[in-house]
């Protein structure tokens, strides 16, 4: 039932409206289960009075207009018609009914640890015991500390969803599975440990025994040093691949933070670690291709034939993608790649490996070989200067800029180096027609996370509650 207002009592009739439907409250006023002070509790016998008319139907203006006047006696904050916020009328009003009932205000008790053997023996058990437990205890020495705060309000928290919705593509060694999207739910301050592990089991990728040493080598093993078992880490690789390529490779220990919201978010699992030999690929005559133009080469003082006293054994991971075009016209095309390849290998042998591995992008009959340099390969992804790799290099994929490369691939997966493959126009239409990016696949559970996510996050206040007296650890020593 309705309350009138009496000019700007909007408030003061929220509260009481609240209490009144606040089932154990409502029952302690209108059915009189409370002893109250004499005529110094009019406050509390006038609230009841009211609450019990609400339920009884029997309410009359002139009921709320009296409690009004009341209020105005006891506070004179609350006189006149002024309006008022109506949290700060609820909490006079409670404190004011703690005092008529004979209680201690709550503002006025002292936070008072509680007395070891329980509560006291016979009489009333102090008001005090109504407050909110807390205890505290040291994770060192184990002394605990058990206090009873009073409150008159809680300010409690709402629970917010903790997983955000990740589309990730895995470029997988399957055949029947080369290329999907998945959708995972990843923990909004997880780290990219945890992701990797995630897609690892999305993608049924099995993990690999890491073997480490003294050495500081690259590949499958390491150059010098006695070899010993790190564990089982999945064979993951995880990048950022945007419509031009390549931005960067992910490392364990970085926060989840936007990774994936700039750019596609790409997992790769390695072929496996036994060598497996390519075939040569007959590739179509193309005069004038010998030596794409624009090309910046390595100098010819820092190629790999100066420091070959580094050794060129061991196979190294290559990420690749294939773009086209130059300037605002840079664009990637093809599905991006991963292939392991010998780190002693010539130009020649290296494009034969990527073309391999784009055998079946290819258009027409490819009959003739030696065709030279068919296009640049770039260092990408690093926080270096552009660089080239040169054709004039007897082992390409030894030079110390392949090794800084792999330094810097970030600490989580297999090491490796991600390389673009720059085509002239003319000649990537020519090969491989007017093909753009990779069409991938959609799992289910991308539709799914990105629906559960799309709905609006809801809580119960047996949730909030729940968070509020969560167990925490905080900073300080006890008395």
């Amino acid at each position: 039932q309705g309350l009138r207002n009496h000019g700007n009592t909007c408030f003061m009739n929220a509260v009481v409206q609240c209490l009144s439907n606040t089932a154990p409250l409502a029952e302690f006023l209108a059915l009189g289960r409370y002893r109250a002070r004499g005529a110094r509790a009019e406050v509390t016998h006038r609230l009841a009075a009211l609450v019990r008319a609400l339920w009884t139907r029997d309410y009359t203006p002139q009921l709320s207009a009296e409690f009004k006047n009341i209020v105005s006696k006891h506070s004179s904050q609350f006189r006149g018609n002024a309006q008022h916020d109506a949290l700060e009328f609820l909490l006079w009003l409670l404190d004011r009914m703690h005092e008529d009932l004979g209680a201690a205000s709550p503002a006025q008790q002292t936070r008072v640890p509680e007395e070891v053997g329980g509560p006291r023996q016979g009489g009333r058990t102090p008001w005090l015991r109504v407050g909110c437990p807390s205890s505290l205890t040291c994770p060192h020495c184990l002394k605990q500390s058990n206090t009873f705060d009073p409150f008159l309000c809680i300010s409690l928290p709402i629970p917010l969803r903790q997983t955000r919705a990740l589309n990730v593509t895995l470029v997988l060694q399957c055949e029947r599975r080369r290329f999907v999207r998945v959708g995972l739910a990843v923990p909004l301050l997880g780290t990219v440990a945890e992701l990797r592990e995630m897609v690892a089991r999305e993608g049924r990728i099995p993990p690999e025994q890491v073997m480490g040493g003294g050495g500081t080598g690259h590949g499958d093993t390491p150059l010098s040093g006695t070899l010993r078992v790190l564990g089982a880490v999945p064979q993951v690789i995880l990048a950022e691949v945007s419509p031009r390529g390549f931005l960067r490779s992910l490392g364990d220990a970085e926060e989840l933070g936007a990774a994936g919201e700039g750019a596609a978010l790409y997992a790769f699992q390695p072929p496996p670690a036994r060598h497996a030999g390519t075939a040569p690929l007959l590739l179509p005559a193309s005069p004038g291709a010998t030596q794409p133009g624009g090309q910046r080469l390595l100098p010819a003082a820092a190629r790999s034939s100066d420091c070959l006293h580094r050794g060129a054994g061991g196979r190294i991971l290559l990420l690749l993608c294939n773009t086209a075009g130059d300037g605002p016209q840079l664009a990637r095309f093809g599905p991006p790649l991963v292939l392991r390849e010998e780190r002693g290998v010539s130009w020649e042998q290296l494009q034969q490996s990527i073309l391999a591995q784009l055998r079946a992008l290819l258009r027409g009959e490819v009959r003739a070989q030696g065709a030279g340099a068919l296009f640049r390969i770039r260092l990408a992804g690093g926080s270096a200067p552009c660089a080239y790799l040169s054709p004039q290099d007897p082992r390409p994929l030894c030079h110390p800029a392949v090794d800084r490369a792999l330094q810097l691939s970030g600490a989580g997966g297999p090491p490796h180096v991600k390389l673009t493959v720059e085509w002239d126009v003319s000649t990537k239409e020519r090969l491989f027609g007017n093909i753009q990016e990779e069409v991938v696949q959609d799992a289910e559970s991308v539709r799914l996370q990105q629906q559960a996510h799309r709905q609006q996050h809801s809580c119960t206040l047996d949730e909030c509650f729940q968070l509020y007296t969560k167990e925490e650890q905080v900073l300080g020593t006890l008395p």
